[in-house]
């Protein structure tokens, strides 16, 4: 398929949701690197076809009901081979052998190969699936052999708790089978019609006018990302490689996209987040359902239960959603207007208000160690054992640091204001006790503990001599131009947060784009907002700012091991994260809607401003994608898709919840500062 034909078919998705009457077929594709993605919806359907092309051929399908899937990895190729998708998928429901109805997709496709072998199919959790994409194994309980027949090759099976299971079929059109090969036909090229099926509970599709106002803006590319992964039940993280929730994907994605969003969606993505609270009111990251969820079990009792399994191994997100909810139970009129009746509400047995004030006990408890004496060794750490902890979840998004700057500088306190105003409110009262008191009552005192103390203890600073020759030394090893960093450096001295603190509490001297949460949550003084934007304004290396966008991270004045953990193909490297620069758009603009700042600092903001939207605009075509690479070629930066190089640490997923939150930002009108090459 041709990107022009993807971006045809991208047209499809959203415009159908107003169809009444029989469930409408919702589709739209595109294309990424290596992966021809297409999206399909239409009643208890809810699919994404991946066909991965190239030396290692992949055929992959995603489901939201239960994160399932089904796929088929083939033998290593001589040459490169290209995936071509023959129409659009057809949503079918069939029955299996004891009358169980199993829900996926059929299409057809060709493939320019002369010999295709299956090397192994998994069918199983999307969880397990990525676990084999990245390590190369499976549980051997998920895995069953193939049926072949003369011109069919079949993977069928139960779940592991007997219940209806997955069904992966491929039957031959063009070629042959041979000995378990798939051989071409006359012209070369194979050619076979797959149908791919799970027997999962399927999800309540949510889309149109029940998902979004008239405020949304008419991006049909986000539009239709947000659509596939919007449901009554849920929002999902993204496809193909997080079907399922995800508390911190959720909590920013609504914040950024509540101006735009429905409330009965807001209140979804807020329901989904209280709902999943641990004991101690901890936010849960992700969960463990279907399939994985019985393999959990098995490990831990032996039991085949499938009763899902919540993980709360981050800790960014315990200090996201007092903030979130505050935005909209408080801030929003809409929200303020429904606020006592949601927080009334009662899943499992228990009200969302008495749900909402276990975690802002938990918040309280939390913050109390380093308001009483404020060193870095009563900050909020990443868990024991955990080399993550916070949105840069890799083993190296922190460069080894344990205290991280977002969660401490930004997110303590902002749940600390928002558990202090969310009880002066009034809302909460029917769910305190009367030992509530002097922790609520005390909370805005130790929100200015925090607010105070935490942030300079993540400072770097280097003299302007220091800061010309890490960039001129890191810009000649990578093969950027130091030209335009150098001009961007002045004589006054470098400065900008870490991107954490070390197990010794010492700032780890990576550049990084989290100050977007400052600007979205915070209030920062004038001085602190001169800084955040010169990062945004200066080119890379010197800042943050190349023509694919802005870098999450910058490691041109760490050492040389950090350095070569920070790569264009590192998850969390210098890659664009899409939501990431619209964290920083929201706050942005949140941040000149102030009028105590001075006019200089005004100015820098938003000249800023203007360099972001430039990134925004020069990539709007992988925009709604998680995040994308680049390189440096005939004297400019080009996107990648990240995931397309062999080097890629993982791939990209094609719809990204938090990169659909545009469709609440757009760019500011009217006079407006030039980000002017600086």
């Amino acid at each position: 398929m041709s990107a022009k034909a993807g971006l045809r078919l991208s047209l499809g998705l959203a415009a159908l949701l107003g169809l009444t009457g029989a469930a409408p077929v919702e589709h739209y594709a595109l294309r990424e690197g290596l992966n021809i993605n297409s999206f399909t919806r239409s009643g208890p359907v809810a699919a994404h076809v991946v066909l991965r092309s190239g030396k290692q051929p992949r055929l992959l399908v995603a489901f939201p009901a239960g994160n399932s899937g089904t796929a088929l990895w083939f033998e290593p190729l001589a040459r490169e081979a290209e995936w071509r998708l023959e129409g659009e998928p057809e949503p079918v429901t069939v029955n299996d052998a004891r009358g169980r109805p199993l829900h996926g997709v059929r299409f057809t496709v060709t493939i320019d190969a002369e010999r295709l072998v299956p090397r192994q199919a998994v069918l199983s959790s999307i969880r397990v699936i990525r676990d084999y994409q990245a390590l190369g194994t499976a549980p051997a309980e998920v895995l069953t052999r193939p049926r072949i027949t003369a011109g069919a090759i079949r993977w069928s099976r139960d779940r592991l708790d007997g219940a209806a299971g997955y069904d992966l079929a491929v039957a031959v059109t063009d070629g042959r089978i041979d000995n378990g090969a798939i051989l071409a036909g006359k012209d070369g090229r194979i050619r076979f019609a797959v149908t791919a099926l799970t027997g999962e509970t399927p999800l309540t599709p949510r889309g149109g006018a029940d998902l979004l106002n008239a405020k949304a803006q008419p991006d049909q590319g986000a539009r239709n990302a947000l659509t596939f992964l919007s449901y009554a039940e849920k929002f999902l993280a993204g496809s193909w490689r997080f079907d399922t929730y995800f508390g911190r994907d959720t909590l920013m994605s609504v914040r950024l996209l509540m101006p735009a969003l429905q409330p009965e969606a807001v209140e979804t993505g807020l329901s989904s987040v209280l709902a999943r609270l641990s004991p101690q009111g901890e936010v849960a990251h992700e969960e463990d359902i279907g399939e994985f969820a019985i393999l959990d079990h098995r490990k831990a009792d032996g039991s085949l239960s499938d009763v899902p399994v919540y993980n709360y191994n981050m800790v960014d997100s315990d200090y996201m959603l007092a903030p979130v909810a505050r935005a909209w139970l408080l801030d929003d009129p809409r929200g303020r207007a429904r606020a006592a009746a949601f927080l009334a509400q009662r899943v499992g047995g228990e009200t969302m208000g008495a749900r909402m004030v276990r975690n802002l006990r938990f918040v309280l408890r939390q913050a109390q160690p380093f308001a009483r004496n404020p060193v870095p060794a009563k900050l909020i750490a990443l868990k024991p054992g955990m080399d993550a902890g916070e949105w840069r979840d890799s083993n190296d998004g922190l460069a080894g640091g344990r205290i991280p700057y977002d969660v401490n500088a930004v997110l303590v306190p902002a749940a600390l204001d928002s558990a202090a105003a969310l009880a002066a409110s009034g809302l909460l009262r029917p769910y305190l006790a009367a030992s509530d008191a002097k922790a609520f009552g005390g909370a805005r005192a130790v929100a200015d503990i925090w607010r105070a103390k935490a942030p300079p203890l993540f400072d770097v600073t280097l003299t302007a001599a220091e800061a010309r020759q890490a960039v001129s030394r890191y810009a000649r090893m990578i093969g950027v131009p130091e030209a335009p960093a150098l001009a961007s450096i002045g004589d006054a001295p470098m400065r900008f947060p870490a991107i954490a603190l070390d197990a010794q509490g010492r700032p780890i001297p990576v550049q990084n784009s989290d100050p977007g949460f400052a600007l979205l949550f915070a209030r920062p003084p004038a001085e602190a907002l001169r800084m955040m934007a010169s990062s945004f304004i200066d080119a890379f290396p010197a800042g943050l700012r190349t023509g694919v966008g802005m870098l999450v991270a910058n490691p041109a004045f760490a050492d040389a091991a950090i350095q070569r953990k920070f790569s264009p193909n590192a998850y969390h490297g210098t890659v664009v994260w899409s939501w990431q620069q619209a964290l920083v758009a929201a706050g942005l603009a949140r941040q000149l809607e102030r009028r105590d700042l001075p006019a200089d600092v005004r100015a820098s903001l938003a000249r800023a401003q203007s360099c972001l939207w430039d990134g925004i605009e020069a990539t709007r075509r992988v925009q709604s994608s998680e995040l994308w690479s680049w390189r440096y070629a005939d004297g400019r930066y080009q996107v990648v898709p990240f995931g397309a190089a062999g080097a890629d640490v993982d791939e990209s997923n094609a719809a990204q919840l938090w990169s659909t939150v545009y469709l609440a930002l757009r760019r500011p009108t009217g006079q407006t500062v030039a980000c002017s090459g600086r």
